[in-house]
């Protein structure tokens, strides 16, 4: 189960669909990216508490370096990718779909305000540069947020998102182009 889990964010990171250990251990070793979402699953599907230790261990120290604060509570679904990972900030409470896209300096936040609560996001969805997904809103399925914008109300299937406050235009196959290698 646990090679499970993080085989498939392997593949939707690197795109490398063959399992050849050496470029395993490449990417793991040069991707921070790669050894965080490594250290996510095991953290998250392990028994062993001194493994779950060392894991949040490194989950913390992988936090201080480049600003990914995403707790191994979270549920994040199969296909978990994080492009360009710099400040990525997930809420513990928040639900995530599959083949999820998020890019650099996203917010998926808690909020008191109009809707209480964290954010739910549906499968394949792209996540732009510097875009908030904040408080108890439903993103739905095959979804892409454009850089900069933020979310703050349900969003249906097949949309794209753009601005602040946010527009919604209908788009079939709206992710198609940004959400490959689906697991």
């Amino acid at each position: 189960m646990i090679l499970q889990t993080w085989y498939y964010d392997y593949i939707r990171m690197t795109d490398d669909i063959e399992p050849i250990l050496r470029h395993f251990i490449k990417d793991f070793i040069f991707q921070h990216r790669v050894r965080y979402m490594v250290y996510f699953r095991i953290s998250q599907n392990t028994k062993n508490k001194l493994l779950h230790l060392f894991c949040e261990y490194k989950l913390f120290r992988l936090c201080r370096k480049y600003g990914i604060e995403i707790k191994s509570n979270t549920e994040i679904g199969l296909g978990f990718v994080m492009i360009h990972p710099y400040n990525i900030t997930i809420s513990p409470s928040a639900v995530i779909g599959r083949n999820v896209n998020v890019y650099k300096g996203a917010t998926i936040g808690l909020s008191q305000g109009k809707h209480p609560g964290a954010p739910r996001i549906g499968d394949s969805v792209q996540i732009g540069i510097n875009s908030t997904v904040i408080g108890g809103v439903t993103v739905g399925s095959d979804v892409l947020i454009a850089p900069n914008t933020l979310v703050n109300q349900d969003i249906p299937d097949h949309s794209i998102v753009i601005g602040n406050p946010c527009k919604i235009i209908h788009r079939e196959n709206a992710t198609v182009q940004y959400v490959y290698y689906k697991v």
